[in-house]
């Protein structure tokens, strides 16, 4: 547990390092207004943050730079939202004023006004789902408890699922079911299959067959799409524009990592609704483990869609980017809410 004074000073301290990228010492901290301890105190509250594993030493001289957890304490405790400038508004309203009818537009655009507006490189993950409708259904017996059902997306992408037939459900019924499907399902995006299944169609399945909570049980798990979602990309080059990426080898593994698309899909295996810093060694790549990802996923009607990320250094504008994403992400909602009117 930190004292009062503890927190500024480690406040002060990451803040002053944030901007200069340059190790931060007593003196320095002491003349800012916001401080009002001698140096003298200031050096030994950095020697108990050094104890703590909350500042590191790079260098014999008397400056300090943050450690991973010390940024961690920061953005769970310190950090202070905003900075977003009123240029950076403008630019986002503008953004959101604007009438585009493609959603790789949306997604590209928020990518590079992202990269531009941080100096940092901007990841975005689209999903499929968004714009691909289920065509077709089919479903070939096997026997009499099994049978192959055949999803199919208006993009032709075809999927083919081994179900097993529910204890008491005719094959009749399942016929039944299927053209019902096909007929209320046929031009439905994905993400609003389950909703139009459960509302729409449950009431009408249930007059027709029996076991009616048992076959939509099985649709739930059998119709879904799962597509690779596509990765924009932004101002990979900004890395080298950071001091700490100076290394050619380290700049290097970074700009390797952001051409495999695997790779970047690696980093967003893990991430839960909401916004998410990951710091250094958080990170599940160690090509990054000398950054830091924010993201934050985006949702439409209920259903998350994909993932806004902003790469850069651990010396990173966290209040920044971290108000950025938060107000980019909830109105990505609603112009696609205007969108899809």
């Amino acid at each position: 547990m930190l004292s009062e004074r503890q927190r500024m000073i480690l406040n002060a301290i990451i803040d002053d390092y944030i901007r200069s990228a340059e190790p931060v010492g007593s003196r320095s901290i002491s003349k800012r207004g916001d401080v009002s301890f001698s140096p003298a105190t200031i050096r030994n509250e950095m020697a108990d943050l050094e104890e703590m594993g909350l500042l590191e030493q790079p260098h014999t001289s008397a400056g300090r730079i943050p450690s991973i957890k010390g940024y961690r304490y920061y953005v769970d405790h310190l950090v202070k939202l905003g900075g977003v400038g009123d240029q950076d508004v403008r630019t986002l309203r503008t953004f959101f004023a604007e009438k585009m009818n493609r959603w790789e537009g949306i997604v590209e655009h928020a990518a590079t006004i992202l990269s531009q507006m941080t100096n940092y490189t901007s990841i975005v993950l689209g999903p499929e789902m968004f714009h691909t409708t289920l065509k077709h259904f089919q479903l070939v017996p096997i026997n009499d408890v099994s049978a192959v059902a055949i999803i199919v997306a208006n993009t032709g992408h075809v999927e083919h699922r081994t179900i097993t037939i529910p204890d008491g459900v005719s094959m009749d019924d399942m016929t039944k079911t299927v053209n019902l499907l096909n007929e209320r399902l046929a031009g439905v995006p994905f993400y609003k299959v389950k909703s139009v299944l459960h509302s729409e169609i449950a009431k009408e399945l249930s007059r027709y067959v029996e076991h009616c909570e048992d076959i939509l049980s099985l649709l739930d798990q059998t119709i879904t799409e799962e597509q690779e979602p596509k990765v924009y990309l932004s101002g990979a080059s900004n890395m080298l524009t950071q001091p700490e990426f100076k290394d050619v080898d380290k700049a290097k593994t970074i700009l390797e990592m952001l051409e495999e698309t695997q790779m970047l899909m690696q980093l967003f295996q893990s991430n839960s609704d909401g916004i998410q810093v990951k710091i250094g060694t958080e990170n599940s790549l160690e090509a990054i483990n000398h950054c830091s990802l924010i993201t934050a996923t985006y949702s439409f009607d209920g259903q998350s869609l994909g993932t806004i990320g902003i790469l850069g250094p651990t010396r990173m504008e966290y209040g920044k980017v971290i108000s950025l994403l938060d107000y980019l992400s909830k109105d990505i909602a609603q112009l696609m809410s205007r969108w899809h009117k």
